[in-house]
């Protein structure tokens, strides 16, 4: 395979990585998100069923206590058992097995008891507000059967129904949480649940809701993320065709110039005048070319003249280093001291001298073949921009590094990928939050950026993200700050960038200005903005507005 085809592959790969990568965790993360507010849902109607079912209990229990008249019960209560005042859970005496919460007093030595309306614990608990399509609210007794209505099972007595799960049994042994398990149909739910402990009763109360129908969203999602996906694929697709023209056309055409050379011609070149629009790195490339063939077109000259025996001509080597330079200098003093030797000795130098010129010309093409590797740096430095794991960075870095041995950088016109995906905000954000760790300053950072439909094109979030990271660097190494301020603004027309710090400040009139700062204002001015320099009363505050 060419290497048009390798740097396809390579960074189609990367894409695919990066992206699915990126997509796994928002999806998880949006997943946990759902199921943290869909718990939390359920546990405040579990809350409100539990605070209603217990105010339910008093105020039926205080009637009790207060009443005179009672009326008679549908079951007996055996005599020795239940003789304290309370309150009971006596389910299991009634001849239907229908849910009996019964109030018990002792009243001039004689037993009084009321069973409470059934009806009233429906009411409370059969209320679904909230709850979605399966969602429901049920008791459970101490034995693992239902004391509530099911709303799956409408026509069976709720004791009839077992209920050994999870949250019940948690529920029983006086555990307060919330979960994702089956419930007693077997079906998986979200479910948050706490015991009932008044008086004698220990039950559990469980609100629930099944997961199938809270995955609809994230179902939806996951649709949707593939057509993201597989559009980013489209345009990694595209870039990445339109990157390799532009990295493998100059090493096109370096192989024909190399090719003429091999044939012997040093003189024919034009590919210095036609590459003034390629990367700086490629046109210090295509010089070098030029000044190595105007040396070996010097070299081959007088070489011809020594071949010729115009012994008097002159070359000056380009350094000390100038192997063939000093090597025809050496020749033309043999050639001068065997000139009036026979033919044949005359023969085998000029032999000699051919040869050892091709054993040059060979080690040379080999050299000028094995640097063209450094203009394939934008692909490594393009891995470390965008690779975030370690360990997959390191595979592919590795994979680069068998390939290509002197790789430099060219990834600096490449945007974060950040902003790509989060916009400038976010990247600032994430940045602030990386330089809040590493240094001992306050920077309090306020993102008045559109967060939808934002007018700040890509090469102005890149040059601006540039400027912060000067400003900062510039703050932390010569300020003394202990406080800056940065406020991002985007309205309808512009874009403004206010920097503040509490340091030493600087006097703009007198001061040199340095590297960092004369970048800023290039920067800026190349996106026919404006800035205003304030750095007076030991502060420093800049602001920069560009034109959207």
């Amino acid at each position: 395979m060419n290497i048009r085809t390798w740097i396809m592959i390579i960074i189609n790969l990367l894409v695919v990585f990066v992206v699915l990568f990126i997509s796994a965790i928002f999806y998880k993360e949006f997943s946990k998100v759902l199921d943290d507010r869909v718990l939390q849902q359920l546990n405040s109607i579990k809350t409100l069923k539990y605070n209603q079912f217990e105010e339910l209990l008093n105020s039926e229990w205080e009637n009790f206590k207060v009443d005179s008249i009672y009326n008679a019960l549908e079951f007996d209560i055996p005599k020795e058992k239940y003789t304290s005042t309370g309150i009971y859970d006596l389910t299991h005496l009634h001849p239907k097995k229908e849910t009996s919460v019964t109030f018990i007093k002792i009243q001039n030595g004689q037993r009084k008891a009321r069973v409470l309306a059934y009806q009233k614990i429906k009411d409370i608990l059969l209320e679904r507000t909230g709850m979605g399509v399966s969602g429901e609210s049920y008791l459970v007794g101490n034995d693992y059967r239902l004391r509530s209505q099911s709303r799956f099972f409408p026509n069976k007595t709720p004791n009839t129904i077992i209920c050994k799960t999870k949250g019940a049994d948690d529920a029983i042994k006086g555990i307060k949480k919330t979960g994702i398990f089956p419930d007693y149909r077997g079906v998986h739910v979200y479910s948050a649940y706490q015991p009932i402990k008044i008086s004698n009763l220990n039950w559990g109360i469980l609100s629930e809701m099944d997961v199938q129908e809270v995955a609809i969203p994230l179902t939806k999602m996951r649709q949707k993320l593939i057509l993201i996906i597989i559009g980013i694929l489209i345009l990694a697709i595209i870039l990445s065709l339109f990157l390799t023209r532009i990295i493998t056309n100059p090493i096109i055409k370096m192989k024909e110039n190399l090719m003429v050379m091999a044939k012997g011609n040093y003189i024919d070149s034009n590919s210095a005048s036609k590459i003034s629009e390629k990367p700086k790195e490629i046109q210090e490339m295509f010089e070098a070319l030029s000044s190595l063939k105007i040396a070996l077109s010097g070299a081959v000259d007088f070489s011809v003249e020594i071949g010729n025996m115009n012994l008097q001509s002159t070359y000056n080597p380009k350094s000390a280093d100038d192997l063939l330079g000093h090597t025809l200098l050496k020749m033309r003093q043999k050639l001068i001291a065997f000139r009036n030797k026979e033919q044949k000795i005359n023969l085998l130098n000029k032999r000699v001298l051919v040869e050892r010129l091709e054993d040059e010309r060979k080690k040379l093409a080999r050299e000028l073949h094995d640097g063209i590797g450094p203009f394939l740096t934008s692909l490594k430095f393009y891995v470390q921009n965008y690779v975030k794991d370690t360990m997959h960075k390191n595979e592919i870095k590795k994979m680069i590094d068998d390939t290509i041995i002197e790789v430099r950088s060219m990834t600096n016109a490449l945007m974060p990928s950040t902003l790509e995906d989060f916009g400038l905000g976010a990247t600032l954000k994430n940045y602030i939050e990386a330089i809040r760790l590493s240094a001992q300053i306050t920077i309090n950072f306020e993102d008045l950026s559109k967060q939808n439909n934002s007018n700040i094109s890509n090469k102005q979030a890149v040059n601006l993200f540039r400027v912060v990271q000067e400003l900062i660097n510039n703050t932390i190494k010569h300020s003394k700050a202990t406080q800056v301020i940065i406020t991002l603004s985007e309205f309808d027309d512009f874009v403004s960038l206010y920097y503040f710090d509490n340091g030493c400040g600087f006097d703009i009139k007198t001061i040199k200005l340095g590297s960092g700062i004369t970048n800023i204002k290039e920067r800026v001015e190349i996106f026919n903005g404006k800035i205003d320099i304030d750095s007076t009363n030991g502060s420093t505050i800049f602001v920069i507005e560009l034109p959207l």
